[in-house]
């Protein structure tokens, strides 16, 4: 055990030392800070207002149009021709025509501008327009528009699952978020520190280097050591990344937050068309209830938090460990790049194969294909994650861990067998057959 801890020491030691470990712990989430961050710093400057010139050929919309946010529009009683030669001049960014038949043939809509219009633009423009058209087709038809709009309605629901202990909230939308993205970070860490584990294994026996380690520690040892180094190294890096992320845009959101203080907010509602109708304080309190981060909270809160976070740290380990031990087998079993291939297929397909049945599972979390794909040791660990925030019973979960713990001994004895023979092996391609030779090779 004590050789084993040395083994570990030294490749965690050296690992997270080298530079591309600094670079990536440190890169990795400034780069997710700014993902959310830069759309909602736009989002808060605002979009420039457009000025758009209408001539209506039609006759029927004159002052009809209401601006908005992002497009102020004025009528103008002028021929398109000489409209398009002035418009350089006028002022506006987008000058638009409506021709006589626009009710009979509504695709003929005219959109001029100096620059290409941004989609948003266009769109605006157009949804005007049809709502306009459909204005005046209903007065045509002799429907009160008001009438029509009266009985629209827009129904949501909330969600409650039922238990022995009564009812409580649940979000089907935070489960298959949190249960997606649980999957991808353990698809994610399987794949980068497996990986490492393999590349250190050819490494030092490109180099001769375990002819030497090899004389005074077992195989197994070395293999158990660097798989567990390497697995330290991961958590250590995602835990920084964790930390780092939240400070960084914790003290981000702080930031922008200050360009939008409390008071400035509730005097912007203070100077709306009947803001003394409601008190500025209870608006506030009103918007801040029914904001989009608050219903992502409300919604994170109906999951059962502990249970996800221990299981992902449970699956998130056994997943690396079962893995890790195939990869360094492969590493130890072929001296070049090439000749991975050929062994790297069939390991990762059970992988892959999990991570895109996540989305089916996703669908119906308690069918018989999660249930089976949860037991499994090769794909338990993605589709059990998947599962867990839609609600999982515990024998289930049990079950699958202990499969999952059975699953990891017969892959670590299985692989070390390879290692064994695999890491003195040079000069030879090995094949399938010559690794099932060196599992029941007699040392």
């Amino acid at each position: 055990m004590k050789t084993i801890f040395l083994i570990l020491k030294r490749e965690y030691l050296v690992r997270v030392k080298k530079k591309s470990f600094l670079v990536m712990t440190f890169v990795t989430p400034l780069l997710v800070s700014c993902i959310w961050l830069v759309p909602v710093f736009f989002a808060m400057r605002g979009i420039d207002q457009k000025k758009v010139e209408v001539i209506d050929e039609n006759g029927k919309f004159g002052n009809t149009f209401k601006d908005t946010k992002e497009l102020v529009f004025k009528p103008v009683n002028m021929p398109v021709e000489s409209a398009k030669k002035e418009f350089g001049k006028s002022g506006y960014d987008v000058l638009v025509h409506i021709p006589k038949d626009i009710l009979e043939n509504p695709k003929d809509l005219k959109i001029y501008s100096e620059k290409n219009v941004s989609l948003e633009v266009k769109r605006g423009i157009e949804k005007a327009v049809e709502q306009e058209i459909e204005n005046i087709r209903l007065v045509e038809a002799g429907i009160d528009r008001k009438v029509l709009e009266s009985t629209k309605v827009d129904v949501s629901s909330d969600t409650f699952s039922l238990s022995e202990e009564g009812e409580k909230d649940s979000s089907s939308g935070a489960a298959t978020g949190i249960g997606y993205f649980c999957a991808f970070i353990i698809y994610f860490a399987i794949f980068l520190y497996g990986v490492q584990v393999m590349r250190g294994v050819m490494e030092e026996k490109t180099n001769r280097i375990v002819e030497v380690i090899i004389s005074s520690v077992k195989p197994f040892q070395l293999m158990a050591g660097k798989i567990l180094g390497v697995a330290l190294v991961g958590l250590t890096q995602f835990l920084l990344w964790i930390l780092l992320t939240f400070g960084i845009s914790t003290a981000a959101s702080s930031i922008l937050g200050q360009s939008v203080g409390p008071q400035n907010r509730i005097e912007m509602m203070a100077n709306q068309p009947g803001a003394a109708k409601t008190p500025p304080t209870e608006k506030a309190k009103t918007e801040q209830k029914n904001s989009p981060m608050a219903s992502v909270f409300k919604a994170i809160s109906t999951l059962n938090i502990p249970l996800i976070i221990g299981c992902f740290l449970l699956y998130f380990i056994g997943g690396y460990l079962i893995y890790s031990a195939l990869f360094a087998a492969v590493g130890s079993a072929v001296d070049s790049d090439t000749d991975v291939q050929q062994f790297m297929f069939p390991i990762t397909i059970p992988l892959v194969l999990s991570f895109i049945m996540a989305q089916f599972v996703i669908r119906e979390p308690d069918g018989a294909v999660a249930f089976w794909m949860s037991m499994i040791p090769l794909t338990s660990p993605i589709i059990m994650m998947v599962r867990i925030p839609f609600g999982v019973p515990a024998w289930e979960i049990i079950l699958s861990l202990t499969l999952l713990i059975g699953g990891f001994l017969g892959t670590a004895w299985l692989a070390a067998r390879i290692y064994r023979v695999g890491i003195l092996m040079y000069g030879k391609k090995p094949s399938y057959k010559e690794l099932a030779k060196w599992v029941f090779y007699k040392a």
